[in-house]
């Protein structure tokens, strides 16, 4: 029987890769692929940069981003995630889930929600550094 290392932490999750990130690369706009692909973290992370890259109000940022994390949770846990562990920025389609759970905490920040500017920028930081340096740092 093979040793198991029952101190170590769970497996990264590797998102399998996100149809909507094609149409957005192709240059569909960020409200058309959200309209193709509501499920997609990629579609609703890039709406909410775009909200706030044009000056939207943070509101409507944290809007974004919250349904872009809600729908990584739900993506991340059919993938095998377990409520923790890594979760890398190298694997390319990670970077929806990772993008909106900045974008998130950044929005939430603005709105004066600390607690949750915390709890995501923790969540980002535990999820993955390197998203964490990329994104935040």
């Amino acid at each position: 029987m093979p040793h198991v290392d029952l101190m170590a932490g769970p497996p990264p999750t590797h998102l399998p890769v996100d149809p909507a990130a094609a149409e957005l690369e192709g240059g569909a706009t960020p409200a058309a692929v959200v309209r193709s692909h509501p499920e997609s973290p990629v579609a609703w992370a890039t709406l909410a940069e775009q909200a706030r890259d044009a000056g939207a109000d943070d509101v409507t940022v944290y809007a974004y981003a919250r349904v872009g994390y809600h729908r990584s949770l739900d993506m991340l846990r059919r993938n095998g995630w377990k409520g923790h562990g890594p979760v890398p920025w190298e694997h390319e389609p990670n970077r929806g889930f990772l993008r909106a759970l900045a974008l998130l905490a950044l929005s939430a920040r603005a709105i004066g929600e600390t607690g949750e500017w915390e709890r995501c920028s923790e969540f980002l930081r535990d999820s993955s550094p390197a998203a964490y340096d990329a994104l935040l740092g």
